[in-house]
């Protein structure tokens, strides 16, 4: 019997998949290990949430709680575990770390399943340094020092690139990224190519990113591409010595996209403003879709304001299981796929 098409969770594809599997078992058993002797406290969170997150491109699950007293309220699997998780740093002031399923609708390839494991953590009183620092030590501490199955050869030699992402266009697009501030049209003219129909600036700095800058970082050490500009910031504090930028970076090895980062935002009042951007774009792109529609987290707002300085990342247990057991897909590492 052919096994194309055959999924993960068929029977004979686990017993395939068993070397892979325990692999998994042997990062998960690490990573607790690697945070518990950093003094970390491990929590859980929950995972049916009345706000999923702000992402203007969220796809989500809805469900519905049915309370005793006969109403029914909406809810959706949360994307991430941050916003409980800095309402528990913001209660506790103690370093924070959670392996917690999540859900992101419409996704599926290689690197992309719709039920996936994050690894977040969160360090009070740290730098974003201070993070990129640990980071790296957590992937020595859990990689092989050679990725098998690399495309190229990929060393867990410290230390590892870190590469502003100006420097990054500078390098590899060979342009002034900064300089163009939000003009779409000044972006393409920069990298000397055609702006597509409705292109914006954001939507233009992708494609570049992904066509020009992706293809060449985390090829023989990992990156950490840092210092975004400040439009992408999200969750992340601005840079006071640089307020074009934000105060974030992401991860990649080996061609894949590992972990995403900030020196967390502590002002609730600039973080619901971009909450209420996010908004009236995602308004804008998919209307009054109630799949994209639920309440401000104004319990998570509150506790922005009382959280002390942090730092916080989110990575992909799975794609770190792939880049140790040196495969390709993301469903050889998941028991089952849900599918």
């Amino acid at each position: 019997m052919s096994r194309k098409g055959i999924g993960s969770g068929d029977p004979d594809r686990i017993a395939e998949r068993l070397a892979l599997l325990r692999r998994r078992g042997l990062v998960v058993r690490g990573v607790r290990a690697f945070f518990e002797g950093r003094g970390y406290l491990e929590v859980e969170t929950p995972y049916a949430v009345p706000t999923p997150g702000e992402e203007v491109h969220l796809k989500v699950f809805r469900t519905e709680q049915h309370r005793p007293d006969g109403t029914v309220r909406p809810l959706f699997l949360h994307t991430s575990p941050e916003f409980a998780m800095k309402r528990i740093v913001a209660a506790t002031h103690l370093p924070v770390f959670q392996m917690a399923r999540v859900w992101r609708n419409a996704e599926g390839s290689r690197l992309h399943a719709h039920e996936f494991t994050m690894l977040e953590w969160y360090r009070p009183h740290a730098s974003l340094s201070d993070l990129m620092d640990e980071t790296e030590a957590l992937l020595r501490a859990i990689l092989p020092p050679v990725l098998p199955g690399a495309a190229s050869r990929v060393a867990m030699t410290p230390p590892f690139e870190r590469l502003t992402m100006a420097d990054a266009f500078a390098r590899y697009a060979g342009l002034d990224l900064l300089a163009t501030g939000d003009d779409a049209t000044a972006l393409a003219q920069a990298a000397r190519c055609d702006l597509r129909a409705g292109e914006s600036w954001e939507d233009l700095f992708f494609r570049l990113l992904m066509e020009r800058i992706e293809p060449h970082i985390g090829r023989t050490c990992p990156t950490f591409l840092t210092h975004w500009p400040a439009s992408q910031a999200a969750l992340a504090r601005r840079d006071p010595a640089d307020p074009r930028v934000a105060l974030r970076f992401e991860l990649y090895a080996d061609g894949i996209e590992l972990a995403n980062a900030f020196e967390e935002l502590t002002d609730p009042v600039e973080q619901e403003a971009r909450f209420m951007a996010d908004r009236a774009r995602r308004a804008d792109l998919y209307g009054d879709d109630p799949q994209a529609t639920w309440p401000m987290d104004h319990a998570f707002l509150a506790a922005v304001g009382n959280m002390p300085s942090c730092v916080g990342i989110a990575l992909g247990l799975d794609r770190l299981v792939m880049l140790a057991a040196g495969t390709r897909r993301i469903e050889d590492v998941l028991w089952l796929s849900g599918e």
